[in-house]
This record gives C-alpha cells, structure tokens and sequence, in this order.
C-alpha cells in the first residue's frame, strides 16, 4: 500500500487530504502538524471590531481526518532526507511514498525593528492585539502597510491589510471616535494593490482619500522604532504599527535538501511538483510558482495547488504521468466592516466589484467553507 505524508493542517494541506481520499479510497495518509487544527486566517480581520473571537475561527479537524481514515502525527516538521522520502519531526521520523508539502511559509524578520510592528496574518495572538490596543486609545495616529521579500516580489500578502485599514476606520466612525485619530497607510509600492488590478488600485486610492487616510507611498521602510515609522523619504510618528513583512519558507526549509527559490520557498513548476525531486510536491505559502506576475499568496490559490498535487501524486505512484498543472486565479472579497469589494482576476479578464451586499457574502462563504470541517464531514 502507497504511504503519502501531507505536511501541514491548513488550507493546503486539508484540501489534499480530501482529493487523495475521494480519488484513492485505499491509500495510506499521514498528516503531520502541531496541532489537529485550521485556522481560517480571513476572517481575523473580524477580531479587532468583536465580528469574530478567537475561538470561531480555530477549527478542530481530529474528527474530519478521522472520517477520511486519515492518520494525524502531532509533531513538527524539522527537516527532510533521502529526497523527501523520509520527513523528519521532533517527534520521529515518518517515512513515505509521496510528500506533499503545505505547512505554509513565515513572515520576514525585517525591516529592522519590527518587533515593534503587529502582524495581523501571525494569527489570533497578533488580531487580538490590535483589538485589544484599539480598544485601550483615546486617539492617536495609527500606521498600516506591507512589503514584500525583496528576493521574491510575489511574496506578499497585502490584501489583509486593506481590509484592516478600511476595517478599522469603519470601526472608529461607528464608535464616534474617528476624529481623535490620523490613519496613515505606508508601503514601498507606489501603486499598492497592482495585483487586484488597475481598477483595484484605483479603488483603493480613492477609498483612502474618501475616508480621509493618508497614503506614504513608494520609499522603501528603513526601519521600525517604538513609536515611528522610518522610510528613505520622511518619518512618520505612530503610536500603533500594524505592518505585513513579505513572506519567506518554513524555518526547516534550507535543512531539507530541496530545492530552493531566491526567497527561500520551495521551487515549484507548473504541476506544483518541487524541482529535481521525485514524488515531492509543494502547495500554498511553502512554495514558489511559475505563473503571472498578479498570482496572489491566498487560500483559494493554495487550494488549487493542492488539488494538482494531490491528482499529480496520484498519477505517479500509479505507475502514469503527473499533467495536471494547478490553475492561476485570484478570487477575494475585500471586506471594510460596512461593503465588500468582489475582487476577480484570471488569465481572460480582470473584474472588480464594490457592494455592501459582499461584506455578507463573506462571512456567508466562511460558514460554508468550513461546514465539512466543523461538521467532520
């Protein structure tokens, strides 16, 4: 019987182990993670205003893996031998036919100082924070932005923090208290949303200049301190920072052998296969793709990739040919507490949305992207 590892219980990583299962009934799956547990990180935008709590949005999977037969190794992943075969965690090794990686990436420890800066995508923690800070001002100026790795432009997840600027300038006017703060948005981009689309980025501007936020755009960030911002252009005081560094591999990537990219994500091709290695696959955060320059780092597009994962492993313990190459598209809703903005891109068009009736339609795709999990289905 074939033994297939999935590293990782996100977004990625679950999808995997619902195509394997519906696809290959009598195959072995191991699924090694710290915790039997999926985070749905878009909706911590909802923590800071009270819309979500923590504990709505951690989503225990033991009784889903259960039912897919699916054997959970609680450990973490610590580096790889023999070409992937063999995974190696601090609680074992775990040896394989096939290994599909989707554990995700970490965010960049720089620029320097970013120890003072909050990062809302770290997880419950870190939106808490922000919650719990707002909630502790009287006034003051608050600074939002992100950046992306420098040796891998497309490392980035800026998306985020558009929702949580908007997000929170929403949440001040609502609690009368919109005045006694300056929202400041800060980015070494000079047109910040490129990836959404021209429209997109139009958009943006002119809901910063609507809702009064003031845009420090295209000097790169020098550095944090405890309560400023300091680009190659000008300082600015904050007495909140809420900033996105790019985004890099997991911290045992370099120990596995694999093949790396310039930002220090798995080397990925089109069928999401990691290069020069057998019957090793990539999806999500942990890996760098061949696609065009828009393809975002999200959920949806971890969820396609681990879909040709799953259907190339599968072709290849089958004795055929991996072919199946993982689809480019992006597909988000951009929520601001009171609208949503319906953001849609591909290789044929590019559209963009605006509709108070979207900020319902994402908490609605919420419950139902997360029923099977919950229900363990």
């Amino acid at each position: 019987m074939d033994q297939i590892t999935i590293i990782g219980s996100g977004f990625a990583g679950l999808t995997a182990a619902r195509r394997l299962r519906k696809r290959a009934p009598d195959v072995a799956i191991t699924l090694v993670a710290p915790e039997a547990e999926l985070l749905y990180y878009p909706s911590l935008i909802w923590i800071p205003s009270g819309i979500r709590s923590g504990d709505d949005l951690r989503i225990n999977v033991e009784g889903f893996l259960s039912r897919l037969d699916v054997h959970f190794r609680p450990a973490r992943v610590t580096s790889l031998r023999d070409g992937g075969r063999t995974v190696v965690t601090d609680d074992g090794e775990i040896g394989n036919d096939g290994l599909i990686i989707a554990g995700g990436g970490r965010f960049l420890d720089k620029p320097a100082g970013i120890e003072h800066t909050v990062t809302l995508c770290k997880g419950i923690q870190a939106a808490e924070q922000i919650r719990d800070r707002l909630n502790a001002m009287e006034g003051g100026t608050l600074a939002f932005g992100f950046a992306s790795n420098p040796d891998e432009p497309a490392a980035m997840r800026g998306g985020p923090m558009f929702e949580l600027l908007f997000g929170t300038e929403t949440l001040l006017r609502r609690q009368g208290r919109r005045e006694q703060f300056r929202l400041v948005f800060v980015t070494p981009a000079s047109r910040p949303g490129q990836r959404l689309g021209e429209r997109a980025v139009k958009g943006i501007l002119d809901e910063m200049e609507h809702r009064g936020i003031e845009p420090r755009l295209g000097h790169k960030i020098q550095r944090f301190e405890a309560n400023r911002v300091v680009t190659e252009g000008r300082e600015i005081r904050a007495d909140l920072i809420m900033f996105m560094p790019g985004m890099t591999g997991p911290d045992w990537a370099e120990a596995s052998g694999l093949a790396l990219s310039p930002g220090g994500m798995f080397q990925a091709d089109e069928l999401a296969r990691v290069h020069g290695a057998e019957r090793v696959y990539v999806a999500g955060d942990a890996g760098s793709f061949p696609g065009p320059e828009w393809m975002p780092k999200q959920a949806h597009m971890a969820d396609l990739q681990a879909l040709a994962a799953a259907d190339n492993l599968l072709a290849e313990l089958g004795g055929g040919q991996a072919h199946r190459r993982f689809k480019a598209e992006l597909i988000c809703m951009m929520d601001t507490l009171d609208k949503g903005i319906l953001v849609f891109r591909n290789d044929k068009r590019a559209m963009v949305l605006p509709s108070r009736a979207f900020h319902w339609a994402k908490r609605a795709f919420e419950r139902w992207y997360l029923r099977p999990y919950r229900q363990g289905a």
